[in-house]
């Protein structure tokens, strides 16, 4: 990690600095620099040690409403002055767009918070090896079906990005990520199962416990041994909270700029209309100390505001950068390079409660495939998972898949756990979905 952060922000400016001294009627350029080390081992041996350190420039340049970008990532005085003349050319052959430009100054954010983003860590690679080391032996160890293991890593990353432009706005912040997992293999008879589990965070001090980590990953591959095919019917189902973070994605998905705009999205003209049921609600909030998905400002130097986007059901706000914010004639939310801490509201109800609750129907704790279609909402994922019985787990099955319609699993939603997924940016615990279709044999 660089030293010299003050060195970025001089990139930045100057860049900026000769962009007007070009004529260019507005310029932004923004500038990262990070670090990171991971160590992995499977079966006690060191499998590889990595150390990584990248950076990177990018320059927009606007000429009348014609633009240009690049990106470079050789800083040196010679490499950045080619990149912003070869913006300047590019803009030269781009066709007009009336909804190019800066985002509107009354917009940047005017003060920086510290979020207390920054942890770094003085881990060594013996550490990190070590560490990795301790969370596989912790899943060997836990049990005999426990036969095999793809490997724990250790992963540490530092990183500082600064955006600038000619508006006059210039902000920096720093931000770390540390994270451990591990993921083994089970086996009884001819039947294998592999899963895992994982942790990570700001603070290095936040992290779960490597045994932890270890017998977590142990303990869901025994659970999922001898899983059975099961006969396709329609049902209740639910996602476990470590897996409804997707659905809630493919919300976001559906509501944001530019997949509304280009009108491909199964909620367009949906703003102010009911989407859930009127116990949900889905909040922003930026400005989370330590959050994974915090943020002071967004990719266009816009301030991260908490608000709402979903209340009682009803859906207040679009996800719209300054760009998709004018093709669709309103302002934008702060969210050009996405959300930032979503928060689901739950029903005061745990995971046990939500079983008991269904009654009868499938738990789906693993999803596979990307079949979903934001245009027409429809879903279709290959999934595993467990089948509920008189509100008790009976057994583990895979081989199947659910499929339904988002907007009618949004509308038929029954419930949301308070088993509150940490470890992500969008915070949901389990999803309870009325009805639908599981193929099987």
């Amino acid at each position: 990690m660089s030293d010299n952060w003050d060195h970025l922000k001089e990139i930045v400016s100057e860049v900026l600095k000769k962009s007007k001294q070009l004529g260019l009627d507005a310029a932004e350029a923004s500038v990262s620099w990070s670090s990171g080390l991971s160590a992995t081992v499977r079966l006690g041996t060191v499998e590889s040690v990595e150390f990584n350190r990248d950076k990177g420039l990018g320059i927009t340049v606007y000429k009348g409403k014609k633009k240009g970008s690049v990106s470079t990532t050789d800083l040196q005085p010679a490499a950045i002055q080619s990149s912003l003349e070869a913006a300047c050319r590019i803009a030269e052959y781009t066709e007009e767009d009336p909804y190019s430009g800066l985002a509107d100054i009354e917009s940047l954010a005017r003060d920086i918070p510290n979020l207390d983003l920054d942890h770094p860590s003085n881990v060594t690679a013996e550490q990190a090896v070590q560490w990795a080391k301790e969370c596989e032996d912790s899943a060997r160890a836990f049990d005999s079906k426990i036969a095999n293991s793809e490997g724990a890593t250790f992963a540490t990353h530092r990183g500082y990005r600064v955006y600038g432009n000619t508006l006059g706005f210039l902000g920096a912040y720093p931000g770390t990520r540390h994270s451990l997992n591990c993921i083994v293999i089970a086996k009884s008879g001819d039947c294998m199962q592999r899963d895992y589990d994982f942790t990570t965070a700001r603070d290095i001090k936040d992290l779960n416990s490597r045994n932890s980590v270890g017998q977590t990953a142990a303990l869901r591959s025994i659970r999922r041994l001898n899983a059975r095919k099961m006969k396709t019917c329609e049902a209740p189902v639910i996602f476990s909270a470590e897996i409804a973070g997707g659905l809630w994605g493919s919300f976001i998905a559906a509501i944001s700029g530019g997949n509304l705009y280009r009108r491909s999205s199964f909620l367009v003209d949906h703003l102010d209309k009911r989407i859930f049921p009127d116990f949900v609600n889905v909040e922003e909030i930026p400005h989370l100390r330590k959050g994974l998905g915090s943020a002071p400002f967004d990719d266009e130097g816009v301030a991260t505001v908490q608000h709402s986007i979903v209340q009682a059901g009803i859906l207040k706000s679009y996800v719209l950068s300054s760009y998709s914010a004018r093709r669709l004639g309103l302002k934008t939310t702060g969210n050009a390079g996405g959300v930032n801490n979503l928060f689901i509201s739950d029903s005061e109800c745990d995971l046990a409660d939500l079983i008991k609750r269904m009654g009868r129907g499938l738990l789906v704790t693993e999803l596979m495939g990307h079949g979903v279609n934001l245009v027409t909402g429809d879903y279709s994922r290959g999934a595993g998972g467990f089948w509920i019985e008189d509100g008790q787990i009976q057994y583990p099955v895979h081989e199947i898949t659910v499929a339904a319609n988002l907007k009618d699993m949004f509308s038929n939603l029954v419930a949301i756990g308070d088993d509150t997924e940490k470890r992500g940016n969008i915070f949901t615990g389990s999803v309870l979905i009325d009805r639908m279709m599981i193929a099987g044999s």
